[in-house]
């Protein structure tokens, strides 16, 4: 999964490089913009969808489900402080998306009582991209005792490059990536590169 992020740390606009990113094969694609109101999400949505679909990629939404059921994603993710999973899962319909962000594995089994889809595990390897996670580093490990715990498919988050990445596959769990994508150069060569690292 390619996280988005809105300039400076996304070097061009966003919708070639999501382009790029899908056609290079990834298959999945989350909206992260924590500054855009909903009218701009849903029309970002609207762009995005026209990109990810036809390639049979995902479309997620971070944090937003009004945003997400209104323009037509494919789901939503959130966090600890966002709508509760159960009252998330009772108002989307099926099959639609909801991923759910912890790092621990007794938080885990609860969102998949709630219906969780998926889970975000991390900081893996520590990030910038979030205030205060620097310094967090979980380690793959962590990764591989939630996904045990959940029975979830997982990915791992945080601090992940091509370097890295075949550390948090070998868990079971897939990646989900933003700095090393978004401020990349060439961001299909770098989704290229996590997805050989895979195996």
């Amino acid at each position: 999964m390619v996280l988005t992020q809105p300039r400076p740390g996304c070097r061009r606009p966003l919708e070639p490089v999501v382009a790029e990113c899908v056609a290079a094969g990834a298959d999945a694609i989350q909206l992260r913009d924590k500054t855009a109101d909903s009218r701009a999400l849903v029309a970002t949505v609207a762009r995005l969808r026209a990109i990810t679909e036809p390639a049979g990629a995902v479309l997620i939404v971070n944090d937003r489900l009004d945003v997400a059921l209104a323009a037509g994603a494919d789901g939503v993710h959130l966090g600890p402080d966002d709508l509760p999973l159960a009252a998330a899962r009772d108002i989307a319909p099926p099959p639609f998306l909801i991923g759910y962000s912890t790092d621990d594995p007794d938080d885990a089994r609860r969102a998949a009582a709630d219906g969780a889809d998926y889970l975000g595990v991390g900081a893996v390897f520590g990030t910038r991209s979030k205030p205060g996670l620097a310094d967090e580093a979980i380690g793959p490990g962590q990764v591989r005792a939630v996904r045990e715990a959940s029975r979830l498919p997982c990915l791992g988050i945080g601090g992940i490059t091509p370097g890295n990445a075949a550390i948090v596959f070998a868990t079971g769990a897939g990646v989900a990536v933003l700095s090393a994508v978004m401020a990349a150069p060439d961001p299909s060569t770098v989704v290229h590169a996590l997805l050989r690292s895979a195996g």
